[in-house]
């Protein structure tokens, strides 16, 4: 499966964005999804993860009640809703799917094996 990840850009801090990530190739339809982000000089760090119905999803604890994650499997779309950014948010956002055997390991990037390119979101102070 290719993902294709937009919706970054430059905001104010307090401000709002919302990413997307469309898939191509294959349905996501069956895949654990999730959000990674890796600011310059910093390891690649989890975000969020939904499950395959979008029934269950996890944050990183810093990001609960500001970030919601959600998907659209018949557009084969994951979404990643962000508000009250911080300039601590500015990253490159990336998406993934969980397209192997599941482990359970949904918060470690090595669960995931297909990437997208990622989208720049910069929070300005």
């Amino acid at each position: 499966v290719q993902l294709q990840a937009s919706g970054g850009g430059l905001v104010q801090a307090g401000g709002s964005l919302r990413l997307s990530c469309a898939a191509s190739g294959r349905s996501i339809m069956y895949y654990q999804m999730g959000w990674f982000r890796q600011a310059p000089g910093k390891e690649r760090e989890f975000v969020a993860t939904i499950n395959w119905s979008g029934g269950s999803s996890d944050y990183l604890d810093s990001l609960k009640g500001r970030f919601t994650i959600s998907r659209d499997n018949v557009k084969n779309t994951l979404y990643l809703q962000m508000n009250s950014l911080k300039p601590e948010d500015t990253a490159v956002y990336h998406c993934a799917a969980d397209t192997g055997p599941y482990t359970g390991r949904i918060y470690y990037a090595d669960e995931y094996e297909s990437w997208g390119q990622g989208t720049q979101v910069t929070v300005s102070s």
